[in-house]
């Protein structure tokens, strides 16, 4: 749990306060997703429906926000109606939460400030869609998310559906390895790239149960490794979308995107909506069913984390 001195800045529901003191399965979301990557209602709809399953695999949810200036974990369905709805919220890396905390303002949480959150909170396990990672053509722009960095320093298991496809996989991957991340393959042998199973690269190790994920977190945090774990789980067969085709798509998007001058933090919500667009909705219907897909292993990561001594 968070030290004493910050519990002004940090609010957490008093129920999900009573199960991590009880030492219940917890798992964290993250808000960049409703604030930044879907439109309104089905931000909304996403969020409730992430929710549900985590608390249908026996687990309490944890969404987290910066809301009126104070860092929210876990909130109550008004509150998620006012990030989906709202007009002007934020959008929070690492970096942007103490000045958003001071100014009392509101924001979506990315992947590594919902870390972050998490973390303080005493929260162990982590669901998003797809991670941050080296953009395309970071050579020239040094355009990496601060989700890699978050990873390499944060201790938190993170369960995603690979690196988003509008990203550089193979940088994104040897800047985890270099940092002293490991890339776990739930069920799969091969990375995948968000909307579809398989990148064409290997995850560093294989685990076919929740149990084996579980006891991977247990003895990364025995021996005080610094970090987390990333954990990657491939999108459903049923709701994936053909690799070649995305590409195009992606590609179109990418030039649409240096055609506008969009860049940093901008970026990955154009390049979300503009594919959404290309696709004629099915990126979006994909998305939303990796993160449940997401949600479901985060929880029953997380009760098998529970059951441990």
């Amino acid at each position: 749990m968070a030290p004493a001195h910050i519990e002004s800045l940090l609010e957490i529901d008093a129920g999900l306060r009573a199960a991590l003191e009880r030492g219940g399965p917890v798992v964290a979301l993250e808000s960049a997703v409703i604030t930044h990557g879907m439109p309104y209602p089905n931000n909304l709809a996403m969020a409730q429906a992430v929710e549900d399953v985590v608390r249908a695999e026996g687990a309490t949810p944890a969404t987290i926000a910066i809301l009126r200036g104070r860092l929210r974990v876990g909130l109550d369905s008004a509150l998620l109606e006012h990030l989906a709805s709202g007009c002007g919220i934020g959008k929070a890396s690492r970096r942007d939460i103490a000045s958003l905390l001071v100014r009392g303002e509101t924001a979506g949480t990315t992947v590594a400030a919902t870390m972050l959150a998490a973390a303080l909170a005493g929260i162990r396990v982590f669901a998003t869609g797809g991670i941050g990672g080296v953009h395309r053509g970071a050579k020239d722009t040094f355009d990496i998310s601060a989700d890699l960095s978050e990873l390499a320093s944060t201790p938190v298991a993170a369960v995603c559906a690979g690196a988003k496809s509008i990203l550089d996989i193979p940088k994104t991957l040897e800047y985890l390895e270099t940092h002293g991340v490991a890339v776990l393959g739930y069920g799969t042998d091969e990375f995948p790239a968000f909307f579809a199973r398989t990148s064409g690269h290997p995850v560093d190790y294989r685990f076919d149960t929740p149990r084996q994920l579980a006891e991977v977190i247990a003895a990364h945090r025995a021996i005080g490794l610094r970090g987390g774990i990333l954990i990657a789980n491939p999108i459903p067969e049923a709701d994936a979308l053909p690799g070649a085709a995305m590409e195009a798509q992606i590609a179109a998007a990418c030039r649409d995107a240096d055609a506008a001058g969009v860049s940093r933090k901008d970026l990955t919500p154009f390049l979300l909506k503009r594919i959404n667009e290309l696709t004629g909705g099915d990126s979006l219907k994909a998305n939303i069913a990796l993160i449940k897909n997401n949600a479901a292993l985060a929880a029953r990561v997380a009760v098998e984390l529970s059951r441990m001594p």
